[in-house]
C-alpha cells in the first residue's frame, strides 16, 4: 500500500468510507461526488497506479467484484441498467492515482448523457487504426 494514497487509507482503515462490499481482494465503496444515486468505486486491496500497472489477478478481481455491486444495484436499487468505468491518466480523467472501477447504477431518467455523440467511421480510417494495433 501507498502512503500518501488515499484509497490505500481506506484500505488500511484510517480513512472514513461507506463501504457496500468486500472480499480479500477488494473493496466497494460510494463515490462522494456520486454521478447517480448509489455510484460506487471498486477498487483491488493493493495498491497500483492505474489500469496500465494493475496486476492481472487483481483486474480480475476488480472485475469480479464489479460485477457483484453491479448486480447488487440491478436488485436492491431497481436501476435500468449500469455503467462501468476506468479512468487511466488525465487525458481519461483520473484524479486518484490508485486502479479504481466506477459502478454507475442507471435510471431512465437520470440526467447523466454521452458528452459526444460516436462517428460513422470511415473504412480506411478503421483499416489504418486497426494495422497500428495489429503492428
Amino acid at each position: 500500500m501507498a502512503d500518501d494514497c488515499i484509497f490505500c487509507s481506506i484500505v488500511r482503515g484510517d480513512m472514513p468510507a461507506e463501504i457496500v462490499d468486500e472480499d480479500e481482494h477488494t473493496l466497494a465503496f460510494m463515490d462522494i461526488n456520486p454521478w447517480t444515486q448509489g455510484h460506487a468505486l471498486v477498487i483491488p486491496r493493493a495498491h497500483s497506479r492505474n489500469l496500465y500497472q494493475v496486476g492481472d489477478d487483481d483486474l480480475h478481481h476488480a472485475a469480479t467484484a464489479a460485477k457483484r455491486l453491479a448486480i447488487t444495484m440491478r436488485d436492491r436499487l431497481g436501476c435500468d441498467g449500469v455503467n462501468l468505468l476506468n479512468a487511466c491518466e488525465p487525458a481519461a480523467w483520473q484524479t486518484v492515482w490508485h486502479f479504481h472501477v466506477h459502478v454507475i447504477p442507471r435510471y431512465e431518467n437520470d440526467p447523466l448523457s454521452l458528452p459526444t455523440r460516436p462517428r460513422q467511421a470511415e473504412d480506411d480510417e478503421l483499416r489504418a487504426v486497426a494495422g497500428e494495433l495489429r503492428g
